[in-house]
């Protein structure tokens, strides 16, 4: 048995994470045909035996997914083709667990805003042919709540369109997620500059047509988060002139801890092998300095006033006025028609107890020496930890 098949040991299991239950839907039952083989192929095909089940599956429903891409293009691609969207989107970017779906969905609030849906996102193939009479029915194959950090889960909830480019067989970090003992896949799908002419325009090509409908759904200014978005602002300002950025950042022992845990469970639930997590940790150093890296030698392409800086723990204390600096600083329109609903939030939110995490002192302090450029200019050096 190769290494990549053998069963995670109770060294390597830090922690307790319940596979996803027989009825609840996982992230690649939205994919259609060629990104399911695709996956699979860059995976070597090694899938474990008590993970043969759930791809037998996904490679079902890849196949259903395909023959209603065709059917919804053959009843929508005219019209999709045919819509200009009025407004560049707004970009939430930062990395993973800065408190970016928070944002995503005080934005989403807003009824002059339209938002990348769950649904729309896991099922990218067809939902403009789909969502309406699925949605009614299946809200039972989605946890309550997200079992990594607690927060509400809905097909009607914001999601990042980086699962739905997955799920339309464009290559994807997020293919890793498949087969976690591999080394990591389809790196170069961060930047994006290493790719070719051809790559690079079937990437812009897929993502426009499915930000396209979902503003034919619903029009209004397009909210989008993705935290691999952080890596490309060359091409997203390329194809969006007048794009909008924020970029989330918060207390980066937090940040860590949190990714590292929303990695495993990703792993364990939706994967096709028993995940050994060997090399988690150093994948999320590596890849946090990297994209910080990334986004310091791109940010200043961003036209002046379009890129704004947001602290977690800013909007968390102080969510209306945050939101209020973001409407004003960002030239988002008048907030005072949606201020009420984000106060409706926050009395909402005001019991969410988020996890708590007790890092070791050395990894506290290696986490310190290698991300130090982060915590000086966003102003953690001198404060303690603030672990989830």
């Amino acid at each position: 048995m190769n290494r990549e098949d053998e069963p995670a040991t109770a060294g390597h299991l830090e922690e307790d994470i319940p596979r996803l239950k027989w009825n609840q839907a996982a992230f690649f039952m939205g994919a259609n045909l060629p990104a399911i083989l695709g996956i699979l192929r860059q995976g070597g095909w090694r899938v474990h035996p008590s993970r043969l089940i759930d791809c037998l599956i996904d490679l079902a429903f890849a196949s259903a997914n395909t023959c209603l891409k065709g059917l919804q293009n053959l009843i929508y691609g005219g019209r999709i083709n045919r819509v200009e969207m009025e407004q560049d989107p707004l970009v939430i970017i930062g990395h993973w667990r800065t408190g970016t779906t928070m944002l995503h969905e005080l934005l989403g609030l807003d009824p002059r805003h339209s938002v990348p849906t769950t649904y729309q996102c896991f099922a990218p193939n067809h939902f403009l042919l789909t969502e309406r009479w699925v949605k009614g029915w299946s809200g039972f194959v989605l946890p309550p709540n997200r079992p990594f950090d607690n927060m509400a889960m809905g097909w009607d909830l914001p999601q990042e369109d980086e699962f739905a480019l997955c799920n339309l067989a464009v290559p994807s970090p997020y293919a890793t997620i498949a087969f976690p003992n591999r080394p990591p896949q389809n790196g170069e799908y961060f930047e994006l500059d290493t790719l070719s002419v051809h790559q690079c325009k079937r990437w812009t090509k897929t993502l426009r047509s499915f930000l396209k409908q979902v503003y034919y759904r619903q029009p209004g200014r397009l909210i989008l988060k993705s935290p691999p978005h952080t890596f490309r602002l060359p091409v997203l300002l390329e194809m969006f002139p007048d794009a909008r950025f924020i970029h989330m950042v918060r207390d980066p022992v937090s940040v860590f801890m949190s990714t590292v845990r929303l990695w495993k469970y990703f792993y364990v639930t939706h994967g096709y092998q028993k995940p050994d997590f060997d090399g988690i940790e150093e994948y999320v150093f590596t890849t946090f300095c990297r994209m910080h890296e990334r986004l310091e030698a791109t940010r200043a392409l961003v036209p002046p006033g379009r890129l704004l800086d947001v602290r977690y723990e800013d909007l968390v204390s102080d969510t209306v006025g945050t939101m209020r600096r973001i409407y004003d600083q960002l030239d988002l329109g008048d907030f005072q028609p949606v201020a009420a609903a984000v106060e409706t939030y926050v009395a909402e939110h005001a019991g969410y107890c988020r996890n708590r995490h007790e890092p070791s002192p050395e990894i506290q302090a290696e986490i310190r020496q290698r991300w130090k450029p982060y915590f000086q200019r966003y102003g953690y050096a001198d404060e303690g930890s603030n672990s989830e």
